[in-house]
């Protein structure tokens, strides 16, 4: 079965807690969504036997190896991609065949927007102090809805690049099955990772990206505080993009 991509990061480690002056609650994302460089490595646990290369890991494109060592914040660095915003698709699963047909077929019409709101989800979520909706009220689902149906003229799918790695996992057991006394079995398996590189010129993202905050309307009118939380975001919003 392949697994599939969760391109909206709408799963957060929630800690509720009341306020003592003014009751509300107040949310703390889980720092996995903080840190798109959390979601991107190749885990201890897996080893890279082969790859579009050849065998082993020796021979990684430098934007491959960067990214399993540091996300997409590290490929950014990389001299080859000065001035740009990079965005990596990623799937995984053990049909070579069907992840190739997903790869082939990832396009930057139709996809690119699902890994751009993504990661603008997640730069709104890492800024809120409330729930999302709560902090920037009706503003956070019309920003989200906009960069969906949004076009991004100048982007560019660069690269598409497989591993196949091997790692080791614990064995499902049933409650009946299991022994408290014994440990678990340990299983080796393998697994195909597909990644998929699109680039966009950084200074004409930036701009299309503003201008979608400076002509965003909605039809509820935000609070003061949601109108404050609102330009301070469209003000930094690149801080740490």
């Amino acid at each position: 079965m392949i697994s599939r991509i969760h391109l909206l990061s709408a799963v957060f480690l929630l800690a509720a807690c009341t306020s003592s002056s003014k009751g509300k609650i107040i949310f703390i994302p889980d720092p996995a969504q903080n840190n798109q460089q959390e979601q991107s490595g190749l885990s201890d646990s897996w080893q890279i036997i082969e790859s579009q290369s050849g065998s082993g890991e020796d021979r990684l494109p430098i934007w491959v190896r960067s990214y399993f060592d540091g996300g997409v914040g590290r490929v950014e660095a990389l001299e080859a991609y000065r001035g740009k915003y990079l965005f990596i698709g990623r799937n995984r699963g053990d049909n070579f065949n069907a992840l190739q047909q997903w790869a082939n077929n990832f396009s930057v019409m139709q996809d690119l927007p699902r890994l751009i709101v993504q990661r603008v989800e997640q730069r709104l979520v890492t800024a809120a102090t409330l729930y999302p909706d709560d902090e920037y009220g009706e503003y956070y689902a019309r920003m989200i809805k906009k960069l969906s149906d949004e076009e991004y003229p100048g982007a560019v799918k660069e690269s598409v690049f497989w591993t196949k790695q091997r790692g080791i996992q614990t064995k499902a057991e049933t409650e009946e099955d299991a022994d408290p006394d014994t440990p678990p079995e340990s299983i080796v398996v393998e697994r195909y990772e597909f990644l998929i590189l699109f680039s966009i010129d950084r200074t004409a993202f930036q701009t299309q990206i503003n201008n979608i905050m400076a002509d965003m309307k909605t039809t509820a009118a935000p609070t003061r505080d949601q109108t404050a939380a609102i330009n301070k975001i469209r003000l930094n919003f690149f801080e740490g993009f």
